[in-house]
Protein backbone atom coordinates (compact mmCIF):
# COMPACT_ATOMS: atom_id res chain seq x y z
CA UNK A 1 0.00 0.00 0.00
CA UNK A 2 1.06 3.73 -1.02
CA UNK A 3 2.27 5.08 2.39
CA UNK A 4 1.29 8.35 1.00
CA UNK A 5 -1.91 7.41 0.82
CA UNK A 6 -2.13 6.83 4.50
CA UNK A 7 -0.39 9.87 5.48
CA UNK A 8 -3.68 10.71 8.09
CA UNK A 9 -3.17 8.03 9.95
CA UNK A 10 0.34 7.81 11.11
CA UNK A 11 0.93 9.30 14.67
CA UNK A 12 4.79 10.42 13.66
CA UNK A 13 6.56 12.68 15.89
CA UNK A 14 5.76 15.63 13.37
CA UNK A 15 2.20 14.94 13.89
CA UNK A 16 2.20 15.06 17.07
CA UNK A 17 3.71 18.74 17.10
CA UNK A 18 1.14 19.59 14.72
CA UNK A 19 -1.72 18.23 17.30
CA UNK A 20 -0.30 19.81 20.05
CA UNK A 21 -0.72 23.20 18.67
CA UNK A 22 -4.08 22.94 16.94
CA UNK A 23 -5.19 21.76 20.99
CA UNK A 24 -3.03 24.40 22.41
CA UNK A 25 -4.83 27.32 19.89
CA UNK A 26 -8.29 26.08 19.43
CA UNK A 27 -11.44 24.78 20.98
CA UNK A 28 -12.44 20.96 20.32
CA UNK A 29 -16.17 19.89 20.36
CA UNK A 30 -15.09 16.70 22.51
CA UNK A 31 -11.89 15.95 24.52
CA UNK A 32 -11.14 12.66 25.62
CA UNK A 33 -8.91 11.40 28.68
CA UNK A 34 -7.35 8.41 28.81
CA UNK A 35 -5.66 6.38 26.04
CA UNK A 36 -6.60 3.28 26.79
CA UNK A 37 -9.01 1.18 24.37
CA UNK A 38 -12.15 2.93 25.95
CA UNK A 39 -10.65 6.60 25.41
CA UNK A 40 -9.19 5.78 22.22
CA UNK A 41 -12.57 4.34 20.91
CA UNK A 42 -14.43 7.30 22.27
CA UNK A 43 -12.07 9.68 20.13
CA UNK A 44 -12.87 7.82 16.93
CA UNK A 45 -16.51 7.60 18.05
CA UNK A 46 -16.72 11.17 18.10
CA UNK A 47 -13.76 12.11 15.31
CA UNK A 48 -16.20 9.81 12.96
CA UNK A 49 -19.22 11.35 13.31
CA UNK A 50 -17.76 14.61 12.35
CA UNK A 51 -17.03 16.17 15.66
CA UNK A 52 -13.41 18.08 15.96
CA UNK A 53 -11.71 15.74 19.03
CA UNK A 54 -8.30 15.65 21.36
CA UNK A 55 -7.53 12.53 23.22
CA UNK A 56 -4.84 12.67 25.69
CA UNK A 57 -2.81 10.03 27.71
CA UNK A 58 -0.27 10.02 30.00
CA UNK A 59 2.09 7.69 29.04
CA UNK A 60 1.83 5.56 25.94
CA UNK A 61 -1.06 4.25 24.16
CA UNK A 62 -2.47 0.96 25.93
CA UNK A 63 -0.07 1.64 28.62
CA UNK A 64 -2.24 0.53 31.16
CA UNK A 65 -4.63 -2.12 31.33
CA UNK A 66 -5.28 -2.30 27.99
CA UNK A 67 -1.95 -4.32 27.13
CA UNK A 68 -1.88 -5.79 30.25
CA UNK A 69 -5.41 -8.51 29.44
CA UNK A 70 -5.89 -12.16 28.37
CA UNK A 71 -5.88 -10.94 25.07
CA UNK A 72 -9.13 -12.53 24.62
CA UNK A 73 -12.40 -11.26 22.62
CA UNK A 74 -15.19 -12.92 24.47
CA UNK A 75 -18.71 -13.10 25.79
CA UNK A 76 -17.58 -14.24 29.41
CA UNK A 77 -19.07 -17.65 29.89
CA UNK A 78 -18.94 -18.02 33.52
CA UNK A 79 -21.12 -14.32 33.68
CA UNK A 80 -23.81 -16.74 32.19
CA UNK A 81 -23.89 -18.15 36.08
CA UNK A 82 -24.65 -14.82 37.52
CA UNK A 83 -27.36 -14.61 34.73
CA UNK A 84 -25.73 -11.63 33.17
CA UNK A 85 -27.48 -12.49 29.97
CA UNK A 86 -27.50 -9.01 28.43
CA UNK A 87 -23.64 -8.16 29.38
CA UNK A 88 -22.93 -11.78 27.34
CA UNK A 89 -25.29 -11.39 24.66
CA UNK A 90 -23.35 -7.60 23.71
CA UNK A 91 -20.24 -8.77 24.21
CA UNK A 92 -20.51 -11.75 21.86
CA UNK A 93 -22.31 -9.41 19.13
CA UNK A 94 -18.96 -7.44 19.95
CA UNK A 95 -17.12 -9.96 19.41
CA UNK A 96 -18.46 -10.85 15.73
CA UNK A 97 -17.89 -7.43 14.90
CA UNK A 98 -14.58 -7.17 15.54
CA UNK A 99 -14.11 -10.82 13.75
CA UNK A 100 -15.98 -10.10 10.94
CA UNK A 101 -15.46 -6.23 10.03
CA UNK A 102 -13.85 -4.22 12.33
CA UNK A 103 -10.30 -5.64 12.89
CA UNK A 104 -10.38 -9.14 11.52
CA UNK A 105 -6.18 -8.92 11.18
CA UNK A 106 -6.06 -8.37 14.96
CA UNK A 107 -8.96 -10.52 16.36
CA UNK A 108 -9.35 -14.00 15.74
CA UNK A 109 -11.29 -16.69 16.19
CA UNK A 110 -10.19 -19.42 18.66
CA UNK A 111 -11.28 -22.52 19.93
CA UNK A 112 -11.11 -23.60 23.73
CA UNK A 113 -11.92 -26.78 25.42
CA UNK A 114 -13.85 -26.63 29.18
CA UNK A 115 -13.15 -30.19 30.40
CA UNK A 116 -15.41 -32.27 32.05
CA UNK A 117 -14.27 -33.32 35.40
CA UNK A 118 -17.53 -35.29 36.66
CA UNK A 119 -20.07 -37.32 35.68
CA UNK A 120 -23.01 -36.81 33.67
CA UNK A 121 -24.64 -33.68 35.62
CA UNK A 122 -21.35 -31.62 34.43
CA UNK A 123 -22.06 -32.33 30.88
CA UNK A 124 -25.56 -31.25 31.01
CA UNK A 125 -25.32 -28.47 32.90
CA UNK A 126 -22.29 -26.60 31.13
CA UNK A 127 -23.83 -28.03 28.50
CA UNK A 128 -26.59 -26.22 28.62
CA UNK A 129 -24.88 -23.06 29.21
CA UNK A 130 -22.73 -23.30 26.16
CA UNK A 131 -25.48 -23.74 24.06
CA UNK A 132 -27.47 -20.62 25.45
CA UNK A 133 -23.97 -19.16 24.48
CA UNK A 134 -23.89 -20.10 21.31
CA UNK A 135 -27.77 -19.10 20.95
CA UNK A 136 -26.71 -15.38 22.66
CA UNK A 137 -23.79 -14.92 20.07
CA UNK A 138 -26.14 -15.76 16.86
CA UNK A 139 -23.28 -18.68 16.71
CA UNK A 140 -26.34 -20.20 14.43
CA UNK A 141 -26.11 -17.69 12.09
CA UNK A 142 -24.53 -17.10 8.75
CA UNK A 143 -22.38 -14.05 10.29
CA UNK A 144 -21.16 -15.88 13.17
CA UNK A 145 -17.92 -15.27 12.67
CA UNK A 146 -17.11 -18.40 14.48
CA UNK A 147 -18.09 -22.07 14.97
CA UNK A 148 -20.90 -23.90 17.21
CA UNK A 149 -19.92 -25.83 19.97
CA UNK A 150 -19.24 -29.68 20.38
CA UNK A 151 -19.55 -31.82 22.76
CA UNK A 152 -16.07 -34.35 23.18
CA UNK A 153 -15.82 -37.06 24.43
CA UNK A 154 -12.96 -38.03 26.91
CA UNK A 155 -10.86 -40.03 24.54
CA UNK A 156 -11.59 -36.97 22.11
CA UNK A 157 -10.71 -34.31 24.54
CA UNK A 158 -7.16 -36.29 24.81
CA UNK A 159 -6.90 -36.41 21.20
CA UNK A 160 -7.22 -32.60 20.72
CA UNK A 161 -5.19 -31.76 23.75
CA UNK A 162 -2.33 -34.20 25.13
CA UNK A 163 -1.37 -32.30 27.85
CA UNK A 164 -3.90 -32.89 29.99
CA UNK A 165 -3.86 -35.44 32.49
CA UNK A 166 -5.94 -38.53 31.86
CA UNK A 167 -7.55 -38.71 34.91
CA UNK A 168 -8.79 -35.17 35.22
CA UNK A 169 -11.24 -35.30 32.49
CA UNK A 170 -14.07 -37.42 31.50
CA UNK A 171 -14.84 -35.26 28.33
CA UNK A 172 -15.07 -31.82 27.25
CA UNK A 173 -17.30 -29.22 25.53
CA UNK A 174 -15.49 -27.22 22.43
CA UNK A 175 -16.55 -23.46 22.06
CA UNK A 176 -15.12 -20.60 20.34
CA UNK A 177 -14.08 -17.16 21.51
CA UNK A 178 -11.92 -15.20 19.74
CA UNK A 179 -8.07 -13.50 20.57
CA UNK A 180 -7.06 -10.12 20.29
CA UNK A 181 -3.37 -8.46 20.24
CA UNK A 182 -4.71 -5.87 22.67
CA UNK A 183 -2.14 -3.32 22.44
CA UNK A 184 -1.96 -3.23 18.99
CA UNK A 185 -5.68 -2.97 18.81
CA UNK A 186 -6.00 -0.33 20.52
CA UNK A 187 -3.18 1.40 19.05
CA UNK A 188 -5.04 0.84 15.60
CA UNK A 189 -8.41 2.56 17.12
CA UNK A 190 -5.83 5.62 18.13
CA UNK A 191 -4.29 5.78 14.60
CA UNK A 192 -8.12 5.35 13.19
CA UNK A 193 -9.38 8.31 14.81
CA UNK A 194 -6.48 10.10 13.36
CA UNK A 195 -7.53 9.65 10.09
CA UNK A 196 -10.68 11.46 10.84
CA UNK A 197 -9.14 14.40 12.15
CA UNK A 198 -8.30 13.56 15.79
CA UNK A 199 -5.85 15.37 17.70
CA UNK A 200 -3.85 12.27 19.75
CA UNK A 201 -1.36 13.17 22.07
CA UNK A 202 0.61 10.87 24.40
CA UNK A 203 3.01 11.69 27.05
CA UNK A 204 0.36 14.52 28.04
CA UNK A 205 -0.94 14.22 31.94
CA UNK A 206 -4.28 16.11 32.59
CA UNK A 207 -3.50 17.75 35.92
CA UNK A 208 -6.75 19.50 36.48
CA UNK A 209 -9.93 20.58 35.35
CA UNK A 210 -10.79 24.10 34.11
CA UNK A 211 -13.93 25.35 34.76
CA UNK A 212 -16.22 28.60 34.14
CA UNK A 213 -16.90 30.14 37.28
CA UNK A 214 -17.04 28.42 41.04
CA UNK A 215 -19.57 26.22 42.74
CA UNK A 216 -20.79 22.80 41.69
CA UNK A 217 -22.75 23.92 38.79
CA UNK A 218 -19.71 25.19 37.41
CA UNK A 219 -19.39 24.04 33.97
CA UNK A 220 -16.02 21.89 32.63
CA UNK A 221 -14.87 24.01 29.50
CA UNK A 222 -10.97 22.25 29.42
CA UNK A 223 -8.04 20.72 30.92
CA UNK A 224 -4.51 21.17 32.56
CA UNK A 225 -1.92 19.60 30.56
CA UNK A 226 1.54 18.35 31.75
CA UNK A 227 3.47 17.67 28.64
CA UNK A 228 6.16 14.40 29.69
CA UNK A 229 8.13 15.18 26.37
CA UNK A 230 9.29 18.51 27.43
CA UNK A 231 8.12 19.43 30.99
CA UNK A 232 5.74 22.38 29.62
CA UNK A 233 1.96 22.71 30.65
CA UNK A 234 -0.94 23.97 28.81
CA UNK A 235 -4.26 24.22 28.50
CA UNK A 236 -7.05 21.99 26.05
CA UNK A 237 -10.70 23.96 25.65
CA UNK A 238 -13.42 22.32 24.69
CA UNK A 239 -17.29 21.82 24.67
CA UNK A 240 -17.25 18.64 26.60
CA UNK A 241 -14.66 16.33 27.89
CA UNK A 242 -15.31 12.47 28.47
CA UNK A 243 -12.84 10.80 30.88
CA UNK A 244 -12.16 7.24 30.41
CA UNK A 245 -9.33 6.43 32.51
CA UNK A 246 -9.82 2.98 34.16
CA UNK A 247 -8.78 2.40 37.38
CA UNK A 248 -7.66 6.38 37.38
CA UNK A 249 -11.47 7.31 37.17
CA UNK A 250 -11.73 8.32 41.08
CA UNK A 251 -8.78 10.61 40.39
CA UNK A 252 -10.34 12.39 37.32
CA UNK A 253 -13.72 12.93 40.04
CA UNK A 254 -11.80 14.31 42.88
CA UNK A 255 -10.64 17.32 40.78
CA UNK A 256 -14.25 18.59 40.70
CA UNK A 257 -14.00 18.75 44.36
CA UNK A 258 -16.83 18.54 46.71
CA UNK A 259 -18.99 17.92 43.64
CA UNK A 260 -16.99 14.65 43.20
CA UNK A 261 -19.03 11.69 41.11
CA UNK A 262 -20.90 8.56 43.53
CA UNK A 263 -19.47 6.73 40.93
CA UNK A 264 -16.59 4.61 42.39
CA UNK A 265 -14.02 2.07 40.96
CA UNK A 266 -12.03 -0.80 42.46
CA UNK A 267 -9.35 -2.55 40.83
CA UNK A 268 -8.72 -6.06 40.76
CA UNK A 269 -5.54 -7.37 39.22
CA UNK A 270 -4.58 -9.74 37.27
CA UNK A 271 -1.68 -11.85 36.57
CA UNK A 272 -0.77 -13.56 33.35
CA UNK A 273 2.25 -16.22 32.84
CA UNK A 274 4.02 -16.77 29.50
CA UNK A 275 5.53 -20.10 28.72
CA UNK A 276 7.08 -21.68 26.01
CA UNK A 277 4.70 -23.67 23.45
CA UNK A 278 6.46 -27.10 24.49
CA UNK A 279 5.85 -26.51 27.99
CA UNK A 280 2.43 -27.73 27.51
CA UNK A 281 1.15 -30.31 24.89
CA UNK A 282 -1.86 -28.74 23.30
CA UNK A 283 -2.44 -31.04 20.04
CA UNK A 284 -3.92 -29.23 17.17
CA UNK A 285 -7.25 -28.69 16.33
CA UNK A 286 -7.86 -30.31 12.54
CA UNK A 287 -11.39 -27.60 11.87
CA UNK A 288 -11.66 -24.39 10.35
CA UNK A 289 -12.99 -20.81 11.06
CA UNK A 290 -12.48 -17.49 9.75
CA UNK A 291 -8.67 -15.27 10.81
CA UNK A 292 -5.79 -15.22 10.58
CA UNK A 293 -2.64 -15.19 7.82
CA UNK A 294 -1.53 -18.01 6.46
CA UNK A 295 2.12 -18.84 6.35
CA UNK A 296 2.66 -17.25 9.95
CA UNK A 297 4.00 -19.56 11.82
CA UNK A 298 1.77 -21.63 14.84
CA UNK A 299 -1.15 -23.31 13.86
CA UNK A 300 -4.02 -20.52 14.76
CA UNK A 301 -6.45 -23.21 15.50
CA UNK A 302 -4.52 -25.00 18.68
CA UNK A 303 -6.93 -25.03 21.28
CA UNK A 304 -6.81 -23.63 24.47
CA UNK A 305 -8.74 -24.47 27.77
CA UNK A 306 -11.15 -23.04 30.59
CA UNK A 307 -10.41 -24.26 33.64
CA UNK A 308 -12.98 -23.97 36.88
CA UNK A 309 -10.92 -22.43 40.38
CA UNK A 310 -12.26 -21.51 43.46
CA UNK A 311 -12.97 -17.90 43.18
CA UNK A 312 -13.27 -17.53 38.94
CA UNK A 313 -11.70 -19.23 36.05
CA UNK A 314 -8.13 -20.06 34.92
CA UNK A 315 -7.47 -19.53 30.56
CA UNK A 316 -4.71 -21.28 29.17
CA UNK A 317 -4.63 -19.43 26.13
CA UNK A 318 -2.51 -20.15 22.42
CA UNK A 319 -0.05 -16.83 21.83
CA UNK A 320 1.90 -17.47 18.93
CA UNK A 321 4.59 -19.95 20.25
CA UNK A 322 4.01 -19.46 23.40
CA UNK A 323 1.25 -19.89 25.76
CA UNK A 324 -0.45 -17.13 28.27
CA UNK A 325 -1.99 -19.02 31.60
CA UNK A 326 -4.00 -16.59 33.84
CA UNK A 327 -5.09 -14.82 35.31
CA UNK A 328 -5.67 -14.09 38.94
CA UNK A 329 -8.66 -11.82 40.52
CA UNK A 330 -7.74 -9.81 43.36
CA UNK A 331 -8.20 -6.78 44.77
CA UNK A 332 -5.07 -4.19 44.54
CA UNK A 333 -5.27 -1.03 46.42
CA UNK A 334 -1.39 -0.37 46.00
CA UNK A 335 0.37 1.71 42.90
CA UNK A 336 -1.54 1.74 39.72
CA UNK A 337 0.89 2.48 37.33
CA UNK A 338 2.96 -0.63 37.63
CA UNK A 339 0.78 -3.04 39.51
CA UNK A 340 3.07 -5.80 40.87
CA UNK A 341 3.30 -10.01 40.47
CA UNK A 342 4.71 -11.51 43.70
CA UNK A 343 5.46 -15.24 44.10
CA UNK A 344 2.11 -15.91 45.42
CA UNK A 345 -0.08 -14.74 42.36
CA UNK A 346 2.90 -17.06 40.40
CA UNK A 347 2.37 -20.27 42.97
CA UNK A 348 -1.37 -19.67 42.36
CA UNK A 349 -1.60 -19.69 38.73
CA UNK A 350 0.93 -22.84 38.57
CA UNK A 351 -0.83 -25.12 41.46
CA UNK A 352 -4.25 -24.05 39.49
CA UNK A 353 -2.98 -24.91 35.81
CA UNK A 354 -0.70 -27.87 37.32
CA UNK A 355 -4.27 -29.62 38.64
CA UNK A 356 -5.09 -31.29 34.79
CA UNK A 357 -1.57 -30.78 33.50
CA UNK A 358 -0.06 -34.39 32.16
CA UNK A 359 3.14 -32.19 32.78
CA UNK A 360 3.23 -29.90 35.38
CA UNK A 361 4.62 -26.55 34.61
CA UNK A 362 7.83 -25.14 36.76
CA UNK A 363 8.47 -21.76 37.57
CA UNK A 364 11.64 -22.39 35.53
CA UNK A 365 10.05 -22.58 32.50
CA UNK A 366 7.90 -18.96 32.87
CA UNK A 367 9.47 -16.69 30.05
CA UNK A 368 7.28 -13.39 30.70
CA UNK A 369 4.79 -12.46 33.80
CA UNK A 370 2.44 -9.10 33.27
CA UNK A 371 -0.10 -7.81 36.06
CA UNK A 372 -2.80 -5.63 34.67
CA UNK A 373 -6.06 -3.82 37.12
CA UNK A 374 -9.44 -4.60 35.89
CA UNK A 375 -11.52 -1.00 36.43
CA UNK A 376 -14.54 -3.06 38.43
CA UNK A 377 -17.74 -0.63 38.91
CA UNK A 378 -17.77 -0.98 43.20
CA UNK A 379 -20.54 -2.09 44.57
CA UNK A 380 -21.90 -4.37 48.09
CA UNK A 381 -19.44 -7.50 46.89
CA UNK A 382 -16.17 -7.69 48.70
CA UNK A 383 -14.49 -10.12 46.20
CA UNK A 384 -13.42 -8.27 43.19
CA UNK A 385 -14.47 -11.58 41.27
CA UNK A 386 -18.22 -10.61 42.13
CA UNK A 387 -18.52 -7.46 40.74
CA UNK A 388 -19.93 -5.90 37.94
CA UNK A 389 -18.39 -5.92 34.59
CA UNK A 390 -21.03 -3.56 32.99
CA UNK A 391 -20.33 -0.07 32.43
CA UNK A 392 -21.63 3.20 33.64
CA UNK A 393 -21.43 6.68 32.35
CA UNK A 394 -22.88 9.51 34.59
CA UNK A 395 -22.00 13.43 33.94
CA UNK A 396 -20.86 14.80 37.23
CA UNK A 397 -21.05 17.96 36.36
CA UNK A 398 -22.06 19.97 33.08
CA UNK A 399 -19.08 19.50 30.49
CA UNK A 400 -17.82 16.71 32.27
CA UNK A 401 -18.80 12.61 31.62
CA UNK A 402 -16.70 10.21 33.05
CA UNK A 403 -17.06 6.02 31.32
CA UNK A 404 -15.99 3.41 33.60
CA UNK A 405 -16.10 -0.18 34.58
CA UNK A 406 -17.07 -2.69 31.57
CA UNK A 407 -14.39 -5.07 29.84
CA UNK A 408 -12.39 -4.80 26.93
CA UNK A 409 -14.85 -6.62 24.38
CA UNK A 410 -17.31 -4.27 24.98
CA UNK A 411 -15.29 -0.93 24.50
CA UNK A 412 -16.83 0.08 21.26
CA UNK A 413 -20.01 -0.06 23.28
CA UNK A 414 -18.81 1.81 25.91
CA UNK A 415 -17.03 4.92 23.99
CA UNK A 416 -20.35 5.15 21.66
CA UNK A 417 -22.18 5.71 24.85
CA UNK A 418 -20.03 8.51 26.52
CA UNK A 419 -20.02 10.56 23.53
CA UNK A 420 -23.72 10.14 23.37
CA UNK A 421 -23.75 11.68 26.55
CA UNK A 422 -20.95 14.32 25.82
CA UNK A 423 -23.07 15.38 22.96
CA UNK A 424 -26.50 15.60 24.14
CA UNK A 425 -26.59 19.49 24.26
CA UNK A 426 -25.04 19.61 20.86
CA UNK A 427 -27.17 20.25 17.40
CA UNK A 428 -27.46 17.64 14.82
CA UNK A 429 -24.68 15.55 15.77
CA UNK A 430 -24.53 12.56 14.15
CA UNK A 431 -25.14 8.79 15.46
CA UNK A 432 -22.20 6.46 15.80
CA UNK A 433 -21.06 4.45 12.89
CA UNK A 434 -18.08 2.39 14.30
CA UNK A 435 -20.17 -0.74 14.36
CA UNK A 436 -19.04 -1.59 10.56
CA UNK A 437 -16.10 0.87 10.49
CA UNK A 438 -12.74 -1.02 10.02
CA UNK A 439 -10.01 0.02 11.69
CA UNK A 440 -6.41 0.73 9.85
CA UNK A 441 -4.99 -2.34 9.07
CA UNK A 442 -8.26 -3.99 8.16
CA UNK A 443 -9.47 -2.76 4.69
CA UNK A 444 -7.98 -4.86 2.37
CA UNK A 445 -7.34 -7.39 5.01
CA UNK A 446 -9.24 -9.87 2.62
CA UNK A 447 -6.95 -8.66 -0.23
CA UNK A 448 -3.48 -9.43 1.78
CA UNK A 449 -4.39 -12.11 4.38
CA UNK A 450 -3.11 -15.12 2.57
CA UNK A 451 -0.28 -13.21 0.63
CA UNK A 452 2.10 -14.04 2.92
CA UNK A 453 4.23 -16.50 -0.10
CA UNK A 454 3.93 -13.81 -3.15
CA UNK A 455 4.57 -10.61 -0.65
CA UNK A 456 7.75 -13.01 1.14
CA UNK A 457 9.16 -14.16 -2.70
CA UNK A 458 8.77 -9.97 -3.45
CA UNK A 459 10.91 -9.22 -0.69
CA UNK A 460 13.41 -11.76 0.04
CA UNK A 461 12.47 -12.45 3.40
CA UNK A 462 10.98 -15.61 5.10
CA UNK A 463 7.08 -16.41 4.55
CA UNK A 464 7.05 -17.13 8.14
CA UNK A 465 8.25 -13.57 8.84
CA UNK A 466 6.09 -12.10 6.90
CA UNK A 467 2.82 -13.79 8.14
CA UNK A 468 3.96 -12.74 11.45
CA UNK A 469 3.92 -8.91 10.30
CA UNK A 470 0.14 -9.57 8.13
CA UNK A 471 -0.53 -10.58 11.83
CA UNK A 472 0.59 -7.71 13.65
CA UNK A 473 -0.02 -4.77 10.45
CA UNK A 474 -2.88 -5.98 8.47
CA UNK A 475 -3.14 -4.27 5.46
CA UNK A 476 -0.37 -2.58 6.84
CA UNK A 477 2.30 -4.58 6.09
CA UNK A 478 3.39 -2.94 2.57
CA UNK A 479 5.21 -0.04 4.52
CA UNK A 480 7.23 -2.04 6.82
CA UNK A 481 8.17 -4.14 3.56
CA UNK A 482 9.05 -0.77 2.00
CA UNK A 483 10.92 0.34 5.30
CA UNK A 484 13.06 -2.97 4.77
CA UNK A 485 13.35 -2.51 1.04
CA UNK A 486 14.82 0.67 1.87
CA UNK A 487 17.55 -0.18 4.22
CA UNK A 488 19.03 -4.03 3.83
CA UNK A 489 19.59 -3.34 7.57
CA UNK A 490 16.09 -2.81 8.49
CA UNK A 491 15.28 -6.09 6.97
CA UNK A 492 17.23 -8.18 9.88
CA UNK A 493 16.03 -9.78 12.59
CA UNK A 494 16.43 -7.71 16.03
CA UNK A 495 19.09 -9.13 18.61
CA UNK A 496 17.83 -11.14 21.29
CA UNK A 497 14.09 -11.72 19.23
CA UNK A 498 14.34 -12.84 15.87
CA UNK A 499 10.73 -12.89 15.41
CA UNK A 500 11.04 -8.78 14.58
CA UNK A 501 12.16 -6.81 12.17
CA UNK A 502 14.55 -3.71 12.67
CA UNK A 503 11.83 -2.48 10.65
CA UNK A 504 9.28 -2.06 12.65
CA UNK A 505 11.00 -0.30 15.06
CA UNK A 506 11.22 2.15 12.92
CA UNK A 507 7.83 1.87 11.93
CA UNK A 508 6.43 1.97 15.31
CA UNK A 509 8.42 5.54 15.82
CA UNK A 510 7.49 7.03 12.63
CA UNK A 511 3.35 6.00 12.24
CA UNK A 512 2.68 4.20 15.89
CA UNK A 513 3.51 7.29 18.25
CA UNK A 514 6.36 5.76 19.89
CA UNK A 515 8.03 8.14 21.97
CA UNK A 516 10.12 5.67 24.76
CA UNK A 517 12.55 2.71 23.77
CA UNK A 518 9.67 0.61 26.66
CA UNK A 519 6.95 1.90 23.85
CA UNK A 520 8.18 -0.38 21.97
CA UNK A 521 9.54 -3.54 23.78
CA UNK A 522 6.41 -3.90 25.50
CA UNK A 523 3.42 -2.35 23.09
CA UNK A 524 4.60 -2.14 19.76
CA UNK A 525 6.29 -5.56 20.02
CA UNK A 526 5.93 -7.77 22.96
CA UNK A 527 9.45 -8.74 23.54
CA UNK A 528 9.63 -7.76 26.95
CA UNK A 529 7.20 -10.91 27.69
CA UNK A 530 8.20 -13.15 24.76
CA UNK A 531 11.77 -13.74 25.36
CA UNK A 532 13.34 -15.28 28.50
CA UNK A 533 15.73 -12.18 28.80
CA UNK A 534 12.13 -9.80 29.02
CA UNK A 535 13.63 -7.51 26.17
CA UNK A 536 17.10 -6.81 27.47
CA UNK A 537 19.26 -8.49 24.47
CA UNK A 538 17.09 -6.22 22.24
CA UNK A 539 17.24 -2.57 24.22
CA UNK A 540 20.58 -1.20 22.98
CA UNK A 541 19.70 -1.79 19.58
CA UNK A 542 16.20 -1.25 19.64
CA UNK A 543 17.48 2.37 21.04
CA UNK A 544 19.98 3.19 18.74
CA UNK A 545 17.71 2.54 15.96
CA UNK A 546 14.99 4.78 17.41
CA UNK A 547 17.70 7.16 18.01
CA UNK A 548 18.47 7.63 14.38
CA UNK A 549 14.62 8.71 13.83
CA UNK A 550 14.09 11.04 16.77
CA UNK A 551 17.44 12.29 16.89
CA UNK A 552 18.64 10.92 20.31
CA UNK A 553 22.38 11.75 21.30
CA UNK A 554 24.04 8.94 23.34
CA UNK A 555 22.89 10.38 26.76
CA UNK A 556 19.80 9.83 25.82
CA UNK A 557 19.86 6.73 24.14
CA UNK A 558 22.18 5.63 27.22
CA UNK A 559 19.24 6.93 29.82
CA UNK A 560 16.71 4.73 27.27
CA UNK A 561 18.33 1.69 27.77
CA UNK A 562 19.41 1.86 31.92
CA UNK A 563 15.41 2.86 32.32
CA UNK A 564 14.25 -0.25 30.27
CA UNK A 565 17.19 -2.75 32.09
CA UNK A 566 16.02 -0.89 35.63
CA UNK A 567 12.54 -1.94 34.60
CA UNK A 568 13.19 -5.95 34.23
CA UNK A 569 15.23 -5.81 37.33
CA UNK A 570 12.40 -4.42 39.26
CA UNK A 571 9.61 -6.30 37.85
CA UNK A 572 11.78 -9.64 38.68
CA UNK A 573 12.82 -8.64 41.95
CA UNK A 574 8.87 -7.82 42.48
CA UNK A 575 8.18 -11.15 41.53
CA UNK A 576 10.42 -13.55 44.25
CA UNK A 577 8.34 -11.12 46.47
CA UNK A 578 6.27 -12.81 48.77
CA UNK A 579 3.27 -10.45 48.80
CA UNK A 580 1.51 -7.39 47.13
CA UNK A 581 3.08 -5.07 49.46
CA UNK A 582 6.71 -6.40 49.54
CA UNK A 583 6.15 -6.40 45.32
CA UNK A 584 5.01 -3.49 44.63
CA UNK A 585 7.70 -1.71 46.85
CA UNK A 586 10.16 -3.83 44.74
CA UNK A 587 8.57 -2.61 41.37
CA UNK A 588 8.69 1.31 42.67
CA UNK A 589 12.15 0.40 43.00
CA UNK A 590 12.40 1.04 39.28
CA UNK A 591 11.30 4.46 38.25
CA UNK A 592 8.95 5.47 35.01
CA UNK A 593 10.90 7.13 32.20
CA UNK A 594 8.27 9.84 31.44
CA UNK A 595 9.11 10.75 35.22
CA UNK A 596 12.53 12.36 34.46
CA UNK A 597 10.70 15.26 32.99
Amino acid sequence: MDRGATDRTLLSPERRRADRARLVDGVVDVLVIGGGVTGAGAALDAASRGLSVGLLEARDWAAGTSSRSSKLIHGGLRYLEQLAFPLVHEALQERSRLVTTIAPHLVRPLPFLLPLTAPVWQRAYYGAGVALYDVLGAALTADRGVPAHRHLSRRAALAEFPGLAPGSVRGAIRYWDAQVDDARHTLAVVRTAASFGAACLSSARVTGLVREGSGESAPVVGVRVADLTDGSSYVVRARSVIAATGVWSDDVGQMLGDSAPSLRVRASKGVHLVVPREAIDGGQFAGTAGGGATGGGPDEHRPGLILRTPTSVLFVIPWGEQWIVGTTDTPWVLDRDHPAASSQDIAYLLDQVNRVLRRPLTADQIVGVYAGLRPLLAGEADQTSRLSREHAVVTPAPGLVLVAGGKYTTYRVMAADAVDAATAGLPGVAPSRTARLPLVGAHRWAAVRNAAPDLAAAAGLPVETVGRLLQRHGDQVGAVLALAAADPALARPLPGAPAHLAAEVVQAVTAEGALHLDDVLTRRTRVSISTPHRGTESAPAVAELMAGVLGWDAERTGREVAHYEARVAAERESQRMPDDRTADAARLGAEDVRAAV
